[in-house]
């Protein structure tokens, strides 16, 4: 990351900021389409949004990078490159976006399918083990406290688990996997360009089951497209561009916190506009979850030193 001044770093963690409170508040807007749509259709839609908005995005970026010679004209082999790793970016990001549709149109709470999907932090590095990286310490007990969140999150007092939530657990699994895979290709390949590539290949997956599963039901569609719109505009196409502006403003360990703040949006945003309340056992879930993630993003400090 280049020097950056306080100005700078205010501005990107206030974008960042803006970009957790969307991601957050996405949740309820794929809680208030489920009611209208199928998972399956609302994931296609989405995503099919997703990629269209990353176009003129695409063409600003590279319009920029022509102006200030930074520009570096795509060959065979660097499309071969973007379309396979969008391939299965797209696959990935497909599979875990249904299960996580699916858990919130079972019965999951917005807020609460916000924090299980959090999940994802702690497991990279657990996944990362059959790559042969090492995991600290740390996060071995980060993902100990996360295990009594999930408990306290998940298991009813009949010790009874909803599926919807094994659905979202799935989900938050299929997540780490989606991002080992971004981790793989993405500094081969230009990554907006990766995300609108794995966007439209979601949208594809999903068009079938969503056919003939679900239908196509026009005027439920349209019920549902103020949702829709707000979940592949707002969270994939503006907040994904926010994030790459800010990121550059902004210290990496600060800014990977500011967008941990997305499950706590989706608590808060649940609360105002759903007025669904977290009981007392699943809000100090809420908190430990939270605090495994914050710590588990913490610097090494051996390997800062």
């Amino acid at each position: 990351m280049q020097n950056t001044t306080k100005k700078d770093n205010l501005i990107g963690s206030l974008l960042l900021l803006l970009t957790a409170f969307i991601w957050g508040s996405a949740f309820v807007a794929q809680s208030t389409g489920a009611e209208y749509v199928g998972p399956f259709t609302f994931i296609c839609l989405r995503n099919v949004l997703g990629a269209v908005i990353l176009l003129p995005v695409i063409f600003t970026l590279d319009t920029i990078k022509k102006k200030n010679g930074t520009y570096q004209k795509f060959g065979k082999k660097d499309y071969k490159t973007l379309f396979i790793g969008g391939a299965f970016c797209g696959i990935a990001l497909c599979f875990a976006s249904v299960f996580q549709q699916l858990g919130i149109d079972e019965g999951t709470e917005p807020g609460k399918a916000g924090f299980i999907t959090a999940l994802y932090i702690l497991l990279v590095p657990i996944f990362s083990l059959f790559l042969k990286k090492k995991v600290r310490p740390v996060i071995w007990l980060c993902v100990a406290v996360s295990v009594v969140a999930l408990y306290l999150l998940c298991v009813k007092e009949d010790n009874s688990i909803r599926m919807s939530d094994i659905y979202v657990l799935i989900c938050a699994a299929l997540y780490s996997v989606h991002i080992l895979i971004i981790d793989n290709f993405s500094p081969k390949t230009d990554g907006v360009r990766l995300s609108a590539v794995q966007f439209a290949v979601a949208s594809v997956l999903s068009l079938v089951p969503a056919v003939i599963f679900e239908g196509i039901d026009l005027k439920a569609i349209l019920a549902a497209a103020p949702s829709v719109a707000y979940a592949g505009i707002m969270s994939s196409g503006v907040a994904y561009t926010l994030q790459i502006v800010a990121q550059k403003r902004t210290e990496p360990t600060l800014a990977s916190m500011i967008m941990s703040l997305e499950s706590v949006f989706a608590v808060l945003t649940s609360l105002v506009i759903l007025h669904q309340v977290p009981s007392f056992r699943e809000a100090v879930g809420c908190v430990l979850m939270f605090g495994a993630i914050i710590v588990a993003q913490l610097p090494d400090r051996k390997r800062k030193s």
